[in-house]
Formats: structure tokens, sequence, C-alpha cells
């Protein structure tokens, strides 16, 4: 297996998930050694939920998985890119495509992409 620096980021390391077709950024997340591992086997992005402490395989509940297509890691082995196919349309739990469907506007925060599904129909609660 193809080893990547967990230690410098205290066992977790930033995975930028990006469309392989069109290359909008998507969203970021984070990979444990053994979320790494499960990707690896799996062909599917696995990562590793923070708030909930455990793995994580992206669109379990929704049906929104993310194919791995290509995988890129950084200079330093300590940063990934999944270039993915979104399946189901959209990687944001809000309902977004993209979990970057939001740009500062003076002070504020615009969002200036439309949810693809209703959050609360999928999951029953937005977080």
């Amino acid at each position: 297996m193809i080893e990547l620096d967990f230690q410098k980021c205290g066992g977790l390391i930033p995975a930028i998930a990006q469309d392989f077709r069109t290359g909008e950024v998507l969203m970021l997340a984070y990979l444990s050694p053994e979320s790494w591992a499960e990707t690896l086997k799996c062909g599917c992005a696995v990562y590793y939920s923070r708030s909930r402490k455990k793995l994580w395989k992206k669109g379990e509940t929704s049906g929104n998985l993310q194919r791995i297509r290509e995988i890129l890691v950084d200079c330093d082995a300590d940063t990934v890119v999944f270039r993915v196919e979104q399946v189901g349309g959209a990687a944001c739990h809000t309902g977004h495509r993209s979990c970057f469907y939001r740009k500062v506007s003076g002070d504020t925060l615009a969002e200036v992409e439309s949810p693809v599904f209703d959050p609360k129909a999928v999951y029953g609660k937005v977080e």
C-alpha cells in the first residue's frame, strides 16, 4: 500500500474531492490510515468523520457516492486529491453539489448555488 504521512498532522490528512470531468472542488474531508486503506480497497471515497469519530463512506446514507477515478498525492505525502465521479449530483450534506456553494460578498456570505436535493428528506434533519 502507498504510505502517506499521517503523523505530521496528528493522525489525519486532508483529502480534497474534485470532479474528475470539470475540475470543480466538491469538498474537503480527512483521512485516517484506516479510511485510506478502505478507499483503496473499495474504489469509493471513505473518510474519517472528526465529529462522529469513525469511518464514513461518502454517500452511504444519501446515495451520493464518490467513485475514485484518480488520486493525486502532494510532495510531502500529507495531502491527497481524489478526482471523483460524484454519483447522485451532490457532495454536500446541505444538498448542494459542492460544499463551496457560498462566496464572500463584502462582509456577508452569498449563496451562489442552489441545492440539488432536500437534506431533510434524505437525512431527516440538517446539521
